[in-house]
């Protein structure tokens, strides 16, 4: 799993233009690493691979899982008064064992194309809105620490440190 303050975790992912077979093995291993990892999303930079892809496999407010995959995502969230935050702990594979208080809207969409290129959009409240924003943050580079204040940043930093063991290098294996 790579982990945050890794190069690729930080910058823009290059756009997916081949639905092929190399795509397809890519995403059978992200899923399997997800899976392995208990995890209910996993972006491509997450196994440090410079693609815009993710994956997820995730429940929503009423317990109904969605599963998926959506190359090149393009995130829309309600605004004005359709906009209402979720504050809730969140965490990140690529962080492993600490979670913090993060505030998202409740309810997210996202297009995007699927592993054969046609057209697909997800949508969702509750874990399925934080994951679907998780992960799209990723493809832009973007890590959950980002999103919150200072403080909540040292503890996930002390809460990782000292469970660094729990989750050596080669996790999951």
């Amino acid at each position: 799993m790579t982990r945050w303050g890794t190069p690729v975790m930080h910058r823009p992912q290059a756009r997916v233009t081949a639905y092929d077979d190399a795509l397809r093995t890519l995403v059978a291993d992200m899923v399997a690493t997800m899976y392995a990892a208990d995890g209910v999303g996993l972006a491509a930079c997450q196994i440090g691979v410079d693609q815009a892809v993710f994956v997820f496999d995730c429940p929503d407010d009423a317990g109904e899982r969605t599963v998926g995959v959506v190359c090149n995502p393009e995130l829309v969230l309600p605004e004005g008064k359709d906009r209402e935050l979720d504050v809730a702990e969140e965490g990140c594979l690529s962080f492993p064992g600490a979670f913090v208080d993060c505030a998202r809207p409740n309810r997210a969409t996202v297009t995007g194309t699927g592993l054969d290129g046609e057209p697909v959009t997800f949508e969702g409240d509750g874990l399925l809105a934080r994951c679907l924003q998780h992960e799209t943050d990723h493809t832009v580079g973007t890590v959950f620490g980002d999103r919150v204040p200072t403080k909540a940043r040292k503890k996930l930093q002390k809460t990782h440190d000292k469970l660094a063991d729990e989750y050596p290098a080669g996790w999951p294996a």
